[in-house]
């Protein structure tokens, strides 16, 4: 089977994150994992964070890993504008169309394509689920035995032959202001939670623009985002209740400790009946030791790159493991209508995993 027709038969595995099914999708890879002689392949079920939805993950394990390769199999949702059916592969002469195509089942079949001619020394093969919502799935594995003992990873996204070395954490918030709500016409007399709250949105994004100038140069700020001001029904009720909703996307280094303490002092001074809900926190990353990296993957690669976009491995070396970010792809087809892949990246991905998985074994 070629690794095109095998990227086919994974992009028809609904895994759109929310709403996907994770765990059918891992009871494939699990077979195929068997079949191409792994040591151990485990499935693990694991709840999401919120909702009643269950990911799942698949584990494989190839001698005492030391080597971590993760690719999530979840995608984006469907975005609007696609001319085909997204889980109906297309294979035409240079690409290969479908949900998730890039991001990033074709990792996955380029590794199994490899496997049916290598069996790699002391590799672990983590493909996860809820990469695109909500990191489950990776964080529920590294609480388990099987993490022990790895020493470094690659996580594979579409990185267009680059490798990527550091990138932007993301967090998002919550500001919630609770009043007694009523009457327009009694207006001067009560809390105003909207007017409170877009007196908060302008001091955030003050506060954005004082950090415009931080960090390293290629890497600057930490992209203040005021998105979503909620509340009010109509014009002649004051509401009862708002809700402020911002993100920012630190880079590595930043010192998390004395942001939140000045979005502490904003609130008080604005309001102190503001409460404030932390919803999401995805550190910055950065590899921790780039040199055993540089001799891995030699010549296959275009360079070391910093990456514009949030990827789990963060949260890998959040838990001191050696992490890198490669894959075939390009991000700029990621979470599109008509995602796709080149058949010549493949092919590269291909020629990538078969000279890692033959360095396994020397």
């Amino acid at each position: 089977m070629t690794t095109e027709v095998l990227l086919g038969n994974l992009i028809e595995y609904h895994t759109e994150n929310p709403g996907g099914d994770e765990l059918a999708l891992c009871e494939f890879l699990c077979r195929e994992l068997r079949a191409r002689g792994a040591d151990e392949v485990t499935i693990t079920q694991v709840p999401r964070a919120k909702g009643s939805e269950v990911g799942a993950y698949v584990f494989a394990r190839f001698g005492s890993p030391q080597l971590l390769i993760n690719v999530h199999i979840d995608t984006v949702p469907a975005n609007t504008g696609w001319t085909q059916d997204p889980w109906i592969p297309s294979i035409t002469a240079d690409k290969v169309i479908g949900l998730g195509a890039a991001d990033t089942k074709g990792a996955i079949a380029a590794i199994l394509t490899v496997l049916e001619t290598i069996v790699p020394h002391n590799v672990g093969l983590l493909f996860s689920g809820d990469e695109e919502h909500g990191t489950s799935c990776i964080r529920a594995f590294l609480t388990t035995a099987r993490a022990q003992g790895i020493e470094r990873a690659l996580v594979c996204e579409p990185t267009n032959r680059y490798v990527g070395v550091r990138h932007r954490g993301v967090s998002g918030y919550h500001a919630n202001f609770q009043g007694q709500g009523g009457h327009s016409s009694n207006a001067d007399c009560m809390p105003k939670p909207i007017t409170i709250l877009a007196r908060l949105a302008v001091e955030l994004d003050d506060l954005g623009q004082r950090y415009v100038s931080h960090g390293p140069d290629d890497m600057k700020g930490i992209c203040m985002n005021v998105a979503v001001l909620e509340g009010g029904v109509s014009f002649n009720v004051v509401p009862d209740a708002a809700t402020l909703t911002w993100s920012i996307r630190p880079p590595h280094g930043f010192d998390q400790d004395t942001f939140d303490q000045e979005i502490k002092v904003a609130i008080e001074n604005i309001n102190p009946a503001i409460t404030l809900t932390r919803q999401l926190h995805n550190p910055p990353f950065s590899t921790i030791h780039l040199a055993p990296f540089e001799q891995m993957l030699e010549s296959h690669i275009q360079g070391f790159v910093p990456l514009q976009f949030w990827t789990e491995a963060a949260i890998l070396s959040d838990a001191g493991i050696n992490a890198v970010v490669i894959g075939p792809g390009n991000i700029a087809q990621a979470h599109g209508a008509d995602e796709w892949v080149s058949r010549d990246d493949l092919k590269w991905a291909v020629t990538l995993f078969t000279h890692i998985f033959k360095d396994t074994l020397q």
